[in-house]
Order: C-alpha cells, then structure tokens, then sequence
C-alpha cells in the first residue's frame, strides 16, 4: 500500500486554527492586520489564553459526525506562539497562557477516535528576532541577512524534531508560511520522513512533498498528483465574534462534491473560540453534512476524475464503473442528463436504494419519478457499462452558467 492511499481515500479532513489569537477573537492575522505591538500582544492575549474547556475528545467527535477522516491543527501560526513546550523558545503555552502543552492531548484524542493525525506548522514566526518582521502588508521578500537566514533555519528545524519525536505517529505535516524560502526543505523534509516514515507533506516548503494545495478556491491539480483545497466554514481561519459568514451545509456538500469530482480532498477549517470549544453555529453546521453523508457518502472516497462537466442541475462524481448525479437545483420529478456516452444499467437514488425508471433517447438519458428535492441534495447513484466517459470532452476552462 502507497503512503498516500489513505489520503486518496478520505477526501475529506477538519483544519483547525486554534491559539492566542482566538482571546483577541478578530481572526489570527489580528497581530500584524493590527500592528500590536508584542508586549500587548502577550498581555491582553497570550496571558489571557486559557483553554480553560479544551477537550480535544469534542473536536475528535465532531470529526467523526461530519465524516472527516483525518485531523489537521496548527501547532503553531506566524504569531510565533507554540501550543507545546517548545525547548527553543520561552512563548508557548506551556510557559505561558494555558501553562500546559495543549499538543500531547490533541493527539492522544485523534489518534484515539480512529482519525489520521495532521500537524500545521508555520515556518514562518513574527516573534523570533532573526525573521525579518512582523508587520509587513504582504509577505517579506527576502532574508535581512545570511547569518540571520541560517540561525532562523537552525530554530525552525529544532521546533520540527520535537514535533517529529514527542507525539508518536504523524501522518500529515502541513507547512505553512515558507515566506521567505526557508531555502533547505530538502534537507528538512528528509530530516522529518527520517523521523516519520509514512508522515505525508505538502508542498509549501519546496520538494520532496507528497501533495499540493490550494487555498480558498479549488483548483484540481494535474492528473496524477494528489491535491487538496483548504477553505474557511465562516470566512476567517482562526475564531473571529463578528463573523456571521459560514456556509450553510449545501455550500460545504457542493464544495465537497466539487473537490471529489477532481479526485481531491477538502480541508475544511473551523476556528474554536479561545476556550477550546467549537461555536454552536459550526459545530451544527458539520453536524448537517455528516448526517447527509452518511446516507449519501458512498461517492466519497477514493472518487476518480469525473470527466463530466455540463449540466444545469448541480454535479457529477465517478467511482469504477458507478457515476453520482447531486442535484443541488431541482428540475422536478424528471430529470435530463445529456453528458454520459455509456449504457446506463441502473439508476437508484442513493439515500434509499430505490430504483428508478430511465430511458437513453440518443444522447439523453431521462431520469423519472424523482422525489421531492432534499433540503441538501438529491444523489441519484448510476452503474454503467465501463468506465464513465463524457460524450464531448470539455476543451476549455469556462463552462457557460
């Protein structure tokens, strides 16, 4: 079994981004977005952050209900702030804030819920003296100097090996902040696989890695290459009180289907308040998804590249010989499906397992007696003769709405 099997298999993840900047509660850039100055930073939230309701056994079951497979937590952001007990640095929450390590739990609890274990490490770290600052309104552009560049370098790696060596078994390390290039992954990514030999790796911090991101919009990488899109329940990553944007449980399931139909994951991030829980809003959220995956997550893992992409009604998803029409946008109890160049065997609505009547006229395969459109979406599951195949393959990137 290839290391990134199980990977292919899960498509679909929880992110979490949790830490001193959940006490400020206006996103975890507030620090640089703000220009607050450390000493005030580390007043009014580090020392503030308590994590006084922390049960990472919640965030674990709250995974499983969604129907995630695997778990990914920032072990530290470019705030600089670690959540374990760091031997590099004095600011981390076993020094300071909560005054213990919030990691070994966070661990301990996915791994004990049957979850793939994920930590998010920024390379980058406003707070350390050697990075060249903490306020720039995009991303610094070069190393002040080398001597700085290579202590920075010496720090980064340090904080790696203990992440690699006192949590036993890590399956993902998601980099982060590789701004400037740290300029040695290479060597680091091999320093880590020498210290996790299954562990996956993005590509944030050069090559070797295992898979490639997009961020806040789903770009499926080449055929071939294992590939994953992170994107924000509300629209901040770490916990924010004035934000009312979440998406609601169809929007998650259409970006769902989305990234499956490209053989993708989705990351899907939540930002716990500062307390440690996840607000009720979210938490419901996910709640709703995993509810209608678990009547109709059979399209889900390990999906193939659906080379399906015209219609008017929503998406359509392939696994082996079986495609998966979601209908998002009811066209009432008849359905019209003009893309599938197979014979169609069957056609049963997924939730339930009923059959339905069709007819393949020429190009068009008509679906009746649909039921009433589902509050989410309506999967209608399709075994065909073969492989699924388009009857025009799309040639361009713009589809007409």
């Amino acid at each position: 079994m290839a290391r990134i099997d199980w990977f292919n298999d899960a498509r679909f993840g929880m992110f979490i981004h949790w830490g001193a900047y959940s006490v400020a509660a206006r996103g975890e850039w507030v620090l640089n977005r703000e220009r607050i100055p450390f000493d005030e930073y580390t007043r009014l939230y580090v020392d503030n952050f308590k994590a006084e309701n922390y049960d990472p056994h919640e965030w674990a079951k709250l995974a499983l209900d969604a129907g995630m497979e695997y778990v990914v937590l920032t072990t530290r952001h470019h705030d600089g702030f670690a959540l374990w007990d760091t031997k590099t640095s004095d600011f981390n929450a076993a020094r300071r804030g909560p005054k213990r390590d919030l990691i070994a739990p966070y661990a301990d609890a996915v791994r004990d819920a049957g979850l793939k274990l994920g930590f998010y490490y920024s390379a980058a770290d406003w707070h350390h003296s050697d990075y060249p600052g903490a306020y720039f309104r995009d991303w610094p552009d070069r190393w002040p100097d080398e001597a700085k560049h290579k202590r920075f370098c010496q720090y980064y790696r340090a904080q790696l090996e203990e992440l690699m060596t006192n949590y036993g078994k890590v399956d993902i390390l998601w980099y982060d902040g590789c701004i400037p290039e740290m300029g040695d992954g290479a060597e680091a990514n091999a320093r880590v696989r020498e210290l996790q030999p299954g562990i996956l790796i993005n590509d944030r911090n050069g090559k070797p890695y295992d898979f490639v991101n997009c961020e806040q919009a789903i770009k499926p990488a080449p055929p071939g290459t294992a590939w994953e899109a992170c994107m924000t329940l509300s629209r901040n990553w770490g916990y924010h009180a004035g934000d009312t944007g979440h998406k609601s449980p169809q929007q998650v399931i259409q970006m769902l289907t989305e990234t499956a139909a490209g053989a993708g994951n989705l990351l899907l991030n939540v930002g716990p308040k500062a307390d440690g829980t996840v607000p009720e809003e979210s938490a419901a959220i996910l709640r709703e998804v995993g509810e209608w995956l678990r009547q109709n997550g059979e399209f889900l893992s390990n999906s193939s590249r659906s080379p399906f992409s015209w219609n008017n009604f929503g998406r359509l998803t392939t696994k082996g010989n079986k495609v998966y029409i979601h209908i998002f946008s009811s066209t009432g109890s008849e359905l019209c499906v003009a893309e599938i160049a197979n014979k169609v065997l069957s056609a049963k609505i997924l939730a339930t397992g009923a059959d339905l009547p069709f007819e393949q006229r020429g190009e068009r395969l008509f679906i009746r007696e649909l039921p009433q459109p589902s509050k989410i979406a309506t999967t209608i599951v399709l075994e065909v003769d073969g492989e699924p195949k388009p009857i025009t393959q799309q040639t361009t990137f713009w589809i007409p709405g």
